[in-house]
């Protein structure tokens, strides 16, 4: 049976900057799985999460982030990866949610990976699809740094261009509704904010130091990334989906569906 998501919207307050948080929802008897999207990406990328059987008692949660989507932010330069897991402390809080299943792509993943280091008796499973672990994984974001420019409109429209022409799968796809989907204005803070986590957060320690049993979802045309080996050898578990790239849900969601079905099932 295919349950739908509700729609919701949330006013919040994350220091002393007002956001509101557009969402997606829904109860279920099983523990509820939380999904954070990645960069230039919306809460919809996981909208099908309502045709995956095996997932079906689950209750369900996924937001925009503020800046991005339907979500707003008052002050958009505000914006950084602690200010996103705040948001989503928050989140959680108001929708009375104290145990679930993380699961976080790219800039999401990053989130996914602060909240459950500062909560870890909270999360039953974390699954990062290409979450950020090291400096390399800063292929997009570093360009805040590599390709700087004053103007957040320009920056965005270059940016794209950029992205666009790139040879990684599902490139074209992504990037093509980069403007729609996220403020320009905070995409400097957000890129900023995840390189200087990516180069001094010590970020794949804190992931192998989870309690909780963790899956490091990749594309395959980004199976050389240099720290796998290290992943598998400390009991994560790998999953390399075929025929894709950084973005999964647009290349194969098929196979990602099926991986994360049978590790939250497991779990």
């Amino acid at each position: 049976m295919i349950r739908k998501l509700d729609r919701f919207t949330l006013s919040l307050t994350v220091g002393r900057t007002r956001v509101t948080v557009s969402g997606l929802h829904r109860d279920g008897p099983r523990t509820p799985l939380v999904f954070l999207h990645g960069f230039g990406s919306t809460k919809e990328d996981y909208a099908d999460v309502v045709h995956q059987a095996g997932l079906d008692d689950h209750a369900v949660l996924a937001y925009d982030a503020p800046g991005c989507g339907a979500s707003t932010c008052e002050d958009l330069e505000a914006i950084s990866i602690p200010f996103l897991v705040d948001v989503a402390a928050q989140v959680l809080r108001a929708l009375e949610i104290d145990r679930y299943h993380l699961l976080g792509h790219s800039m999401g993943g990053l989130t996914a990976l602060l909240l459950a280091d500062e909560n870890p008796g909270s999360v039953e499973s974390l699954t990062s699809i290409e979450g950020n672990l090291a400096p390399e994984d800063c292929f997009l974001s570093r360009q805040a740094i590599t390709h700087p420019n004053d103007d957040p409109e320009e920056f965005l429209a270059d940016f794209t261009d950029r992205v666009s022409g790139s040879r990684f799968a599902a490139s074209a796809l992504y990037s093509a509704s980069l403007p729609h989907k996220v403020r320009a204005a905070a995409v400097e803070p957000i890129f900023r904010s995840m390189v200087n986590l990516s180069d001094h957060g010590r970020l794949l320690d804190r992931f192998l130091a989870l309690p909780a049993p963790t899956m490091f979802m990749y594309g395959q045309q980004n199976d050389s990334l240099s720290y796998l080996d290290k992943l598998a050898a400390e009991g994560v578990e790998l999953a390399e989906i075929s025929r894709c790239a950084h973005f999964p849900m647009y290349s194969n969601p098929t196979e990602m569906w099926d991986r994360i079905s049978r590790f939250v099932t497991r779990h």
